[in-house]
C-alpha cells in the first residue's frame, strides 16, 4: 500500500517514513502543503498522514481542497494541536481520524490499517479468499491453515488484490501501490510477483483479465 506522509519536521518525517516502510508501506514524504496538494491531485494513495502546521499551505486547506475534489481518500491528521476545537475543525474539514503528537508508531500503523480496511468495505482485519487468509497487522499469510512466507512486494500485491476482491486492478494500479517516488520499477515486476504468488498459493486464485489487469474473485466465485 502506498501512503502519503505530509510533515515539515525533518526528524519526525524521517521517522514516519522509516516506521511505515517497516510496516510494509511504500511512502511518499512531502514537507509542505503545496507539494502535498499537488501530490494528492496527481498520484494515487491508499491513505494520507497529514500534519496541520505546514509551510506554504495549511494542512486544513490541503484537506479542504482534497474533499472539494470529491476524493474519498482516508486521511489521518497527525498534529500537536490537541484542543477539542482543533479536533472538531479537523474532523469537520474531512479528516477520518485524528492523532495527537507525541504518538506511538504501532498505534499509527493500526489506525491506518483500520482506515484502509473501512475504505475498502472490509468489516474484519483479516482478509480471506479461496482458502487464503491475509493478516495485515501480523504481515502473515495462511493457505489452508499453513503459513506461507512472502517477501514484502509479493505480500503487498496480494494485499492490494484481496482488499479489492471482485474488482480488476490494472498493472499500473498495482504498481502505484507498490512503489514510492524515486523507487525503480522494473517493467515486468508485477507479472513476476503474480507468477510467484500463483506458484506459492494456487494458480486459480489470481485471474488474468486480458488487456485489463488482474482479479481475485469474491469468495463465492472462487
Amino acid at each position: 500500500m502506498r501512503i502519503l506522509v505530509v510533515e515539515d519536521d525533518a526528524l519526525l518525517g524521517d521517522a514516519l517514513q522509516a516506521g511505515l516502510k517497516q510496516a510494509g508501506y511504500a511512502v511518499d514524504w512531502m514537507k509542505d502543503g503545496a507539494a502535498a496538494d499537488h501530490a494528492l491531485g496527481t498520484e494515487t494513495y491508499a491513505a494520507a498522514v497529514l500534519d496541520l502546521g505546514l509551510p506554504r499551505m495549511s494542512g486544513l486547506e490541503v484537506l479542504r481542497r482534497l474533499r472539494s475534489r470529491k476524493v474519498p481518500l482516508p486521511v489521518l491528521i497527525l498534529t500537536a494541536m490537541d484542543s477539542v476545537d482543533d479536533r472538531i475543525k479537523g474532523l469537520d474539514a474531512g479528516a477520518d481520524d485524528y492523532l495527537v503528537k507525541p504518538f506511538d508508531m504501532g498505534e499509527l500503523a493500526a489506525r491506518l490499517r483500520a482506515l484502509i480496511r473501512r475504505a475498502s468495505g472490509k468489516a474484519t482485519a483479516a482478509l480471506q479468499a479461496g482458502g487464503v487468509e491475509l493478516e495485515p497487522a501480523a504481515h502473515r499469510v495462511l493457505y489452508r491453515g499453513q503459513a506461507i512466507d512472502l517477501p514484502a512486494k509479493e505480500f503487498a500485491v496480494l494485499h492490494a488484490l484481496m482488499l479489492n476482491a471482485g474488482k480488476v486492478l490494472s498493472r499500473a494500479q498495482i504498481e502505484e501501490q507498490l512503489y514510492a517516488w524515486g523507487e525503480e520499477v522494473e517493467s515486468n515486476a508485477v507479472e513476476v510477483h503474480i507468477h510467484h504468488l500463483r506458484r506459492k498459493l494456487f494458480p486459480e486464485l489470481i485471474a488474468t483479465i486480458r488487456g485489463v489487469g488482474y482479479l481475485i474473485p469474491d469468495d463465492k466465485n472462487i
